[in-house]
């Protein structure tokens, strides 16, 4: 039968997912009770994978500037029994709803807008569609929503930026460059964090982020970095007192 067809699928036990969507939600790691911000969210497959790691707590947002992609989570959410997670449709990145949240979240995943290059193997004629000039344009955007994104997460918060492409461009190009502007975020290694989480990196990371190659890993090409806001001196402050209690 088909896979929508089962017992399993219809009452939310099973979801389809790329191995390099599952990691996401495992380096972004959300926690109990915390708030979440899926901001590029779509249909929301990883929206899921996140409010099922955080047990349907705290509040997870699934932000998107489509009301028809957002329109394919509700479905999903429902047969998932999810009940932490809140479907927002925005204009862009730094629509108003995005800056009500400035310094609030503790997560943020950002599955950039991207070239999609990581899914040649299932869409070869992908590469004759892409041109430079659209990459460009890409890469302007990936910039802009990265900065805005950045902007919720609380001091000692987490963000992880990915796309579904391999071109340096659009994945360490953007991350860099966002370090340079931004002293007060540091690099997380993806190893470190997946280890952590009882995952095996080895082969998975490569300079210090996620990349997965079709032609090395059977899956999708990804890349994820993990960003992390550095504490402030009064949140190092109170946790070093914290500590000598």
């Amino acid at each position: 039968p088909a896979l929508q067809d089962l017992t399993v699928f219809r009452e939310g036990w099973v979801e389809v997912q790329d191995e390099g969507s599952q990691l996401l939600a495992v380096l972004l790691a959300p926690r109990r009770g915390e708030m979440v911000v899926d901001f590029c969210a779509g249909a929301g497959g990883k929206t899921l994978a996140l409010g099922a790691m955080m047990r349907s707590t705290g509040r997870l947002y699934a932000f998107d500037v489509a009301d028809y992609r957002l329109a394919k989570l509700k479905p999903r959410l429902l047969r998932s029994g999810l009940s932490n997670v809140y479907p927002v449709a925005i204009a862009h990145e730094r629509d108003e709803r995005v800056k009500r949240l400035a310094g609030k979240v503790d997560r943020v995943l950002v599955d950039a807008p991207c070239s999609g290059l990581g899914t040649l193997r299932r869409n070869p004629d992908m590469k004759w569609r892409q041109k430079p000039e659209d990459i460009a344009e890409l890469t302007t955007k990936q910039a802009s929503i990265l900065q805005s994104a950045a902007t919720l997460l609380k001091p000692g918060g987490r963000l992880v930026y990915a796309t579904c492409s391999v071109l340096p461009e659009e994945n360490s190009g953007i991350v860099n460059a966002f370090l340079t502007a931004h002293p007060d975020f540091e690099r997380v290694p993806a190893d470190t964090v997946l280890r952590q989480q009882g995952v095996d990196g080895e082969g998975l990371v490569t300079q210090g982020d996620l990349q997965l190659l079709p032609n090395r890993h059977a899956t999708d090409g990804f890349y994820a970095a993990v960003l992390q806001r550095r504490p402030t001196s009064s949140d190092r402050g109170e946790a070093d007192a914290t500590l000598s209690d």
